[in-house]
């Protein structure tokens, strides 16, 4: 159905995850990849889902001007835990330190995705509440030196080993956890192609 909503489209996914990709081809729909180095950095003053708000805009405007058939999705991540934004750790330590921060508390998933094209632009965003079970300090050091999530919001991928082990319930969308509410995308994408 989307497929063919999106027929006289090209879809263009300015991601790098693995995830979102996934997510995508689940979704059957084509795709590019187009990717662009932007500095990741936003204003103090902004909460929660206005950064990640300001950060998927800001990739989208990376990338100028868009083909009248194309459709550009940006996208970004962060939790959100005890009024700061946990993005992608620094190194080890700093992974380290987000993890046991988290542990036995309650954090939020916030993503946002911006939708463009040459006529318009749309952004949404999504929030989840994790709560973590009480992690020892090995365990967090076993996770982080056999699948080393140094590329994730939080230091953590819910679809590793730690979220089996470590998380203890979810509120909200799982695959908005993974890094994209594909729910939300799948209606937006979908009015987006078919909008007059």
């Amino acid at each position: 159905m989307l497929r063919q909503a999106l027929q006289n489209y090209k879809v263009i996914l300015a991601s790098g995850s693995p995830r979102r990709q996934q997510y995508l081809r689940e979704l059957d729909v084509d795709f590019e990849i187009r990717l662009k180095d932007i500095e990741e950095v936003y204003p103090e003053h902004l909460q929660a889902s206005e950064i990640t708000d300001y950060l998927a805009q800001l990739k989208a405007s990376a990338f100028g001007m868009v083909a009248r058939n194309e459709i550009l999705i940006t996208s970004d991540t962060i939790v959100w835990h005890e009024g700061k934004a946990l993005g992608k750790p620094k190194d080890y330590d700093d992974a380290y330190r987000m993890l046991e921060s988290l542990s036995g508390k309650t954090h939020q998933v916030i993503t946002s995705v911006c939708l463009r094209n040459v006529d318009s632009l749309v952004i949404f965003n999504e929030t989840t509440k994790v709560t973590f079970n009480n992690i020892l300090g090995e365990e967090i050091k076993f996770y982080l030196d056999h699948y080393k999530p140094f590329d994730k919001a939080g230091a953590y991928g819910i679809q590793e080993w730690i979220g089996l082990v470590a998380i203890a319930r979810i509120e909200g969308s799982y695959a908005n956890v993974v890094g994209l509410p594909v729910d939300q995308l799948y209606r937006h994408l979908y009015n987006f192609a078919v909008k007059k």
